[in-house]
């Protein structure tokens, strides 16, 4: 059976940074592109970033561009997020999702979905 794991969300002041991960089981991980997906209180989840199997192309929504960075070790079957300058904006429940080859936006194309972790922004 298939499972997504986050780990590393937590409250983090406005300004700075954190790193979430998510470790994979039972998928043939270099096969599946990764995502990140957020969703805030009363929000609709949105996209935040992908990456590919290969590790060699990355997707970025366009409020988290230059502040956040995806990247996995296929090693250790474990996709990050590295959040840099975080904002109370970005408070929301992180989720990590696979799909299978290319990497998209497209929340209905991610087969498999973690549980999420949250990430708390505030002062």
């Amino acid at each position: 059976q298939v499972q997504l794991v986050e780990s590393g969300g937590g409250l983090v002041e406005p300004g700075g940074s954190l790193r979430l991960s998510c470790a994979a089981s039972a998928l043939s991980f270099s096969t599946y592109a990764m995502g990140w997906f957020r969703q805030a209180p009363g929000k609709e989840r949105e996209f935040v970033a992908a990456i590919s199997g290969s590790g060699d192309r990355t997707l970025y929504a366009e409020p988290v561009t230059c502040r956040f960075t995806v990247s996995r070790d296929n090693a250790k079957r474990t996709v990050f997020l590295t959040f840099g300058t975080l904002q109370p904006e970005d408070t929301a429940a992180y989720h990590c999702a696979a799909k299978f080859l290319s990497p998209s936006r497209t929340e209905n194309e991610y087969k498999y979905w973690g549980q999420g972790t949250q990430v708390t922004v505030s002062s």
